[in-house]
């Protein structure tokens, strides 16, 4: 794998900085427990391997089952945004889901992100779909499972990684870039609080990095 230079605040900040110009960081405040539809058993166990990995890189917990909400993390693989629509019970979980719907599907998306929040702005759920067009067909299962779980883990910009993915190739085979796992390291520090709007917070994830410019 080429060297990676580690990340700067700016970078760091640009990560968190959504397309309204808004800075916000969240990370999860309460054990995951995740639950995935839509594919084979093999899959499954593929994501909440990566799910595993990444916690124990973060230091952070998983749990049999959410007190409030049963499971938090849901993701949902569909062949065509209409079968959400159809899919029970969804709608109760899911505002608007018709309108969603539409959204994607002339946005011609194959993934979606939602995040729910608990009162002090950490995150307690995550929804992720994900439409298995042509593109993400063509993506190892392990590849797709890592970027998934990477991107549920914080709540990122919505810019974030449109031009470079959070994983890198090491032999052949993808794995986390030594930079954004450094950085998620970091967001989880216990020090720091679960929830950030103001950008100074860039700061004290970068000194948290461990990695010296």
């Amino acid at each position: 794998m080429p060297q990676i230079e580690p990340l700067s605040p700016d970078a760091i900040e640009t990560l968190f900085t959504r397309g309204d110009g808004q800075f916000l960081f969240a990370r999860w405040g309460r054990p995951i427990v995740p639950v995935v539809f839509g594919v084979t058993d093999e899959t499954v166990a593929i994501l909440k391997g990566a799910i595993e990995a990444l916690c124990v890189l973060t230091g952070h917990k998983m749990a049999e089952t959410d007190p409030e909400l049963g499971v938090n993390l849901m993701v949902f693989f569909v062949r065509d945004w209409a079968e959400l629509p159809v899919t029970p019970n969804l709608d109760r979980l899911i505002p608007d889901l018709g309108a969603l719907t539409d959204r994607l599907q002339a946005a011609e998306a194959n993934q979606y992100r939602i995040f729910r929040f608990d009162e002090s702005g950490a995150i307690k759920a995550c929804f992720a779909f994900l439409r298995m067009d042509d593109e993400l067909a063509q993506v190892p299962a392990d590849t797709l499972a890592l970027n998934q779980m990477v991107q549920a883990l914080l709540l990122w910009s919505d810019k974030a990684f449109t031009d470079a993915s959070p994983l890198a190739l090491l032999e052949g085979r993808a794995v986390l870039r030594p930079d954004v796992a450094d950085l998620m390291r970091a967001a989880y520090d216990p020090v720091l609080p679960a929830m950030a709007q103001d950008p100074s917070h860039a700061l004290r994830l970068f000194a948290r990095t461990g990695r010296v410019q």
